[in-house]
């Protein structure tokens, strides 16, 4: 067919019809230079922060089963991928211990021997420009996997505190420049703030896991921190996923408590949370694209239904949109990859 009687067969508007328009959008969408010229929102290694999960041992790469490519650790382990996350890039750790032993109290949260303790002194030695934090919550220490000291099947909150306390502390004794409460007790930040003030770690930072919602997309983070609760639920203390208002209420406490960054956890599904801590208040915004939500995009990307890199960047993409400043997932070194 000529060139000329295929232009005949087009509508009138293809043959040359043009509309009046000032605005034509598409402009700026004919090209991936053009595009990226203006975009508005961007993403950087500089933002992510990757977990970490420690435990005792050596030589120890134990991939868990619903989280493909995160693994629990020994601490020689821990240093390796620690060096390979600063190497691409990323400017931090968040670390999660695994103990040898556990009790009704989870005081091995606080024994400067715990895999945590000593992956930081680890880590703060030979990849010292790496920035390490460390979660400090009892579930992952407590017989009971509860976040915190039992009183009758409850969560007993000021006796839970105290030791949170000591967790931090140890944590930035063993040189952490960072420790991030998650456990969701009342007065927990300030308790910790005058902890580490009043032992000379003034220079160390808090990242209050402020607004942490009672969420179905735990699950398999409670597998990589064998932390699931032996009876009952987190609903005493996690936050009602339903509420907004009062997520608003948490992160203002805990800064007027002390804290440094402030966390929305989960990521995903509380975008909404994201975008209106992050106006209300301008401060330092961190959020966790959590374990379910990084198991999802694995497991259809595994069955062939998603394009993997695409969407593990649109996912990044619109937690940093609705204004996370520091964005902690597991994703963070193959995103960094593919930026």
């Amino acid at each position: 067919m000529s060139s000329r009687s295929s232009t005949r067969s087009l509508p009138d508007a293809a043959r040359g019809a043009r509309l009046d328009l000032t605005h034509r959008p598409r402009r700026l969408r004919r090209s991936a230079s053009i595009r990226a010229l203006v975009r508005e929102t961007r993403l950087s290694p500089e933002m992510f922060v990757e977990p970490l999960f420690v435990r005792s041992g050596e030589g120890i790469r134990r991939e868990i089963g619903s989280m493909p490519g995160v693994y629990q650790l020994s601490v020689d382990e821990a240093l390796r991928d620690a060096a390979a996350i600063k190497a691409a890039g990323i400017p931090g750790v968040l670390l999660f211990g695994l103990p040898d032993e556990k009790d009704a109290i989870g005081s091995s949260a606080y024994d400067a021997d715990a895999p945590v303790q000593r992956a930081v002194r680890a880590i703060k030695s030979e990849v010292p420009e790496l920035l390490v934090m460390t979660d400090v919550c009892l579930c992952e220490y407590t017989s009971h996997g509860h976040c915190g000291i039992l009183a009758e099947d409850e969560v007993a909150n000021d006796a839970t505190v105290e030791q949170l306390a000591r967790a931090a502390l140890s944590h930035a004794a063993a040189g952490a420049d960072v420790v991030a409460p998650s456990d969701m007790m009342d007065g927990r930040v300030g308790r910790i703030r005058e902890s580490l003030d009043g032992a000379g770690f003034g220079q160390v930072a808090i990242m209050s896991y402020a607004a942490k919602y009672c969420s179905a997309f735990y699950g398999p983070f409670r597998e990589a921190a064998d932390s699931a609760p032996s009876f009952g639920d987190r609903r005493s203390h996690q936050m009602d996923p339903a509420n907004v208002e009062e997520a608003l209420r948490e992160v203002e406490l805990d800064l007027d408590e002390g804290a440094d960054i402030v966390m929305v956890k989960p990521a995903l599904t509380y975008l909404d949370v994201i975008a209106r801590v992050k106006a209300e208040f301008g401060v330092p915004t961190a959020a966790y694209h959590v374990s379910g939500e990084y198991a999802m995009l694995k497991a259809a990307a595994r069955n062939g239904w998603i394009d993997e890199p695409r969407a593990m960047l649109e996912t990044l993409t619109a937690i940093r949109r609705a204004g996370a400043d520091i964005i902690i997932t597991y994703y963070a070194r193959e995103a960094a990859k593919v930026l």
